[in-house]
């Protein structure tokens, strides 16, 4: 009994062994199967390529009848036939995505056996044979393209994947191994990092000729924008020098005809050739600023200047043009304003001769009231540009300029609109006002580039208008050295006018002495 026994531990002993090495080889036969088909499909990163070369490798590896891979469709609700060995069948075919076998396969991470009579089996014409063939579906996990978009397959949010159907032949007692089952479990993942591969590829090759194309069209757009640049300086050359001097001729010699002995009618011609060309030169000369403000190439002249001779200049320059319409023009400097300061004085007076020239222009009848203030910093913010943040500082002073009409007013549909370019009031035209339209915009620059902020305000048609800027500028040294504080006064507020008194600016700089005790003189 013992040799027997002996016997058979021995026989038992060989057989296992041979289990052993023939899943050994069986590995070894798998390993060498998936190394042979990972290079095929690795040497290319052409998407079709990898797909072709995967159904071949696997179909002859494994012996199969048929081999085809499900896609998911662009807007992931469907899984459409991408390819099949054979071509048996179209592809285009679709399947709902939402399929309970569907659904299982994308949920596991192993190569399953499936019914063959699903939808995702049905990749081949029926044989009518008997023995029906035993069905293996795998899932091909593809990549997470939240960047990339591949010609036909969707922009995936979330993971996505494909799935791929095997089919062992019919009429045939085979079965599928778990070895078998193993290596296309691998071949998925192969082909999954392939396609990946494939996509960036595809993807950059793309990216790299959208930015060809970019690249093209900008220069193209850089060559026009250049073109465009040179004849804008052409024009403006020519506007400069060639326009603006016979303009000054005709307007002197307009100016002096009018002087001279004139029955009405030619006096009116002269006067309307005078108007017109002064139109005209003060449409070049506002287009010559704009086009200065826009390159950038204006800067401030910083200096300092007399403060009260800015205004006086401007309403000694106002006055005589406000008499003709028999329009009074009234100066309320607050008595904290400093007699001096340092700016742009050129750009502060073009600022007030625009604004009170539309006020101006723009009143048939009444006043335009000038005021002049410090502003105090925490009443400067306005709710109308909240990107405008003034400061206070030792150095320098914000200066509130308000001017106030009784003319024809503003639309409330028109206020935002009135500082873009060539922009003009709905009631400008139809009331035979001429202009630009460039004035309000130049100003806004400006004031911009001295740190301040300007708006309108009109309660509407016929009601008169409020123009209101505040600029900074700098607050100048004292005689001795010193330099002023400026002080604002609490009733300075926010466009408070001093309508106490009729305070008219005087022409002497020394009538401002007694404003002297409202600075504190730092030592």
């Amino acid at each position: 009994m013992s040799v027997k026994t002996r016997e058979l531990f021995l026989k038992n002993k060989a057989e296992e062994l041979d289990r052993e090495m023939g899943l050994i080889r069986t590995q070894e036969e798998t390993g060498r199967h998936v190394r042979m088909l990972t290079h095929e499909i690795r040497s290319t990163l052409d998407r079709d390529t990898i797909l072709k070369t995967t159904l071949v490798e696997l179909g002859r590896t494994l012996g199969l009848e048929e081999c085809a891979l499900w896609m998911p469709s662009r807007n992931g609700s469907s899984l459409y036939l991408s390819r099949t060995l054979h071509h048996q069948l179209p592809t285009g075919s679709t399947v709902p995505i939402n399929l309970p076998v569907v659904n299982q396969i994308f949920s596991s991470n192993h190569a399953m056996i499936i019914p063959h009579t699903c939808q995702l089996a049905k990749v081949r014409p029926s044989s009518g044979r008997y023995v029906p063939p035993e069905v293996a579906a795998v899932r091909v996990p593809l990549l997470h393209l939240s960047n990339f978009q591949i010609n036909d397959w969707s922009e995936l949010s979330a993971k996505s994947y494909a799935v791929m159907v095997l089919i062992l032949p019919s009429d045939s007692a085979r079965k599928w191994h778990v070895h078998e089952l193993e290596l296309v479990e691998v071949v998925a993942d192969q082909v999954a990092v392939a396609l990946s591969h494939a996509a960036i590829l595809e993807e950059s090759m793309r990216a790299r000729d959208l930015l060809m194309e970019q690249n093209v069209a900008l220069d193209y757009a850089r060559q026009e924008a250049e073109l465009a640049i040179r004849a804008r300086n052409d024009f403006l050359a020519v506007m400069n020098h060639e326009m603006r001097t016979p303009l000054h001729a005709i307007i002197t010699l307009s100016s002096l005809l009018l002087e001279t002995e004139l029955n009405p009618e030619q006096r009116s011609m002269v006067e309307t050739v005078l108007k017109s060309s002064s139109l005209l030169a003060t449409l070049i000369n506002d287009i010559l600023d704009l086009s200065k403000l826009e390159d950038g190439s204006l800067e401030l002249e910083i200096g300092t200047f007399n403060l009260h001779s800015v205004f006086r200049e401007v309403v000694n320059f106002i006055k005589p043009i406000a008499a003709v319409k028999k329009l009074s023009v009234s100066l309320m400097p607050s008595p904290d304003l400093p007699l001096c300061a340092t700016g742009d004085e050129k750009r502060l007076m073009q600022i007030l001769l625009n604004i009170v020239g539309n006020a101006v222009k723009f009143t048939k009848e009444g006043h335009i009231a000038l005021t002049a203030s410090v502003a105090r910093t925490d009443y400067l913010r306005d709710f109308r540009a909240p990107e405008f943040y003034p400061a206070s500082s030792d150095g320098h002073f914000y200066l509130r300029v308000q001017v106030k009409d009784t003319g024809c007013g503003i639309s409330p549909q028109d206020l935002p609109h009135l500082f873009t370019k060539f922009a003009q009031g709905r009631n400008v035209a139809s009331r035979g006002f001429s202009g630009s339209g460039l004035g309000l915009a130049i100003c806004k620059r400006y004031v911009s580039l001295m740190q301040g902020h300007i708006w309108l305000e009109s309660e509407g048609i016929g009601k008169g208008c409020m123009a209101t800027f505040v600029v900074k500028l700098g607050i100048c040294e004292n005689p001795d050295g010193s330099q002023q504080k400026i002080v604002p006064l609490p009733w300075a507020k926010h466009g408070q006018e001093d309508t106490s008194s009729s305070r008219g600016m005087p022409k002497d700089p020394k009538a401002f002495i007694p404003l002297k005790p409202r600075y504190q003189r730092s030592v």
